[in-house]
């Protein structure tokens, strides 16, 4: 028997997979437990158009991640940061600050776990900090340092 998958089984599929199965693991297990569907014309339409909705919605989140990785491009955060004399800093500025500087500055909701620092910002200046908006985009948002 036919059976689409309604969630994951373990050694049997996955969620939304069309597999074969015998017709007493089907009809005692899998059924009853609402595991799958039997595989007949109307179900498989539904999971055809179940398919093109979600693709359709992810081609949507990429589109809208893509306008926002121009639209950062385009943008400069300043941060301030705690200097003693000669210019040394104290500290160093993490991206729960930057986050919270594109919001009060750019009106950019940015989450804190997306901008990637390879390494923490302890001195002055300019720097280029990538935000991972999408798993297919990546964006780099310029970063100024300057002392409080």
């Amino acid at each position: 028997m036919k059976v689409i998958l309604l969630q994951d089984v373990k050694s049997l599929g996955k969620q939304g997979e069309i597999v074969n199965v015998n017709d007493g693991y089907a009809r005692n297990f899998i059924l009853p437990k609402k595991l799958g569907l039997e595989a007949n014309a109307k179900n498989l339409n539904d999971l055809k158009l179940q398919k093109a909705n979600e693709e359709k919605k992810a081609k949507e989140l990429l589109e809208a991640a893509q306008e926002l990785a121009k639209e950062l491009e385009t943008k400069e955060v300043i941060v301030g940061m705690k200097c003693g004399e000669g210019g040394k800093a104290f500290g160093s500025v993490s991206s729960k600050e930057i986050a919270t500087a594109a919001k009060a500055q750019c009106d950019l909701d940015l989450d804190k776990k997306k901008i990637q620092l390879p390494e923490a910002i302890k001195a002055l200046g300019v720097y280029e900090v990538p935000v991972k908006l999408h798993p297919k985009v990546t964006a780099k948002l310029k970063v100024k340092v300057t002392p409080e």
